[in-house]
């Protein structure tokens, strides 16, 4: 059993946790993920390791309640205990010889941006970050992303803060200026990192996408998170666990991973409401 240090809600949908993890959190690094199940017949769901501290022993993970899973996970109190803690997995956001870098983040998707941006600052790389989210109310980490950017940007959908728009306009107004990045790293919705890929190509700037599909066993295994590339011509499949979750956003076949990751929303919201149900008349 893997106990929660620490509780904090973010926003009213998006929540930090703490989990004591020793093993997990001695070698975890910017860019990988675990895998946790709450309880021991739950699913196993997947989950960007949004910091660690080895001297504590503990995982930070950033979740949006947007599941039957998710739901469960958020009922349970500081002091509790969830059942696996599986970790760390994928392979860690590629750094080497960046010397500038951007990084674009929509909504809790900054969760697994925050990490890599900090891993950025730490190295020495000049970093630009751009954080998007739909209002005010849904704002996260911005202090956090202040403290490890050279530059921060934040735009909101409705601008009820900071500017207006989504997270293409600034990018695309640095990039016609003269801007040059050796790397632009963006997480968040898939929508989001298509576009924000289709901006930065006609200006040849490298575009790291971080996928994360439908998993189940973590290993490749399984099969649920394959994902197709286009590379010189040819369809290549790649597992998003042990081959991702960073790809080379040019090759990522966005409209495929979309219809993909629409498959069982019916069933994931059917369950959301049988939880959420079950929860209320637990209390």
């Amino acid at each position: 059993m893997y106990r929660i240090a620490s509780k904090k809600e973010l926003n009213p949908t998006v929540t930090q946790m703490e989990i004591e993890a020793p093993l997990v959190a001695a070698k975890a690094k910017p860019g990988q993920f675990i895998i946790l199940r709450v309880d021991e017949e739950g699913e196993r769901i997947p989950l960007t390791v949004a910091g660690t501290n080895s001297a504590n022993g503990t995982v930070k993970i950033i979740f949006q309640i947007v599941g039957a899973t998710t739901a469960k996970l958020n009922a349970k109190r500081e002091g509790d205990s969830i059942s696996d803690f599986v970790g760390p997995l994928g392979v860690a956001t590629h750094t080497e010889g960046i010397k500038k870098v951007c990084i674009v983040g929509g909504g809790v998707g900054c969760a697994i941006a925050m990490p890599v941006a900090q891993e950025f600052k730490r190295l020495g790389a000049e970093v630009t970050s751009i954080i998007g989210f739909r209002n005010k109310d849904l704002l996260i980490l911005e202090d956090e992303f202040a403290a490890c950017s050279d530059r921060l940007i934040v735009m909101t959908d409705d601008g009820s803060y900071a500017r207006q728009g989504n997270v293409t306009v600034p990018l695309k107004e640095l990039l016609d200026e003269g801007e040059r990045f050796d790397m632009i790293i963006t997480i968040g919705p898939l929508i989001m990192m298509k576009f924000v890929t289709l901006t930065a190509k006609p200006y040849g700037v490298p575009v790291t996408v971080s996928m994360n599909p439908i998993m189940i066993d973590g290993t490749g295994m399984c099969g649920g998170c394959r994902l197709t590339l286009v590379r010189d011509g040819k369809r290549i499949t790649k597992f998003a666990c042990v081959d991702g979750p960073d790809f080379d956003g040019y090759e990522v076949d966005f409209d495929e991973a979309m219809s993909r990751g629409r498959m069982y929303a019916d069933f994931e919201r059917h369950a959301y409401e049988k939880t959420c149900n079950l929860l209320k008349g637990a209390e």
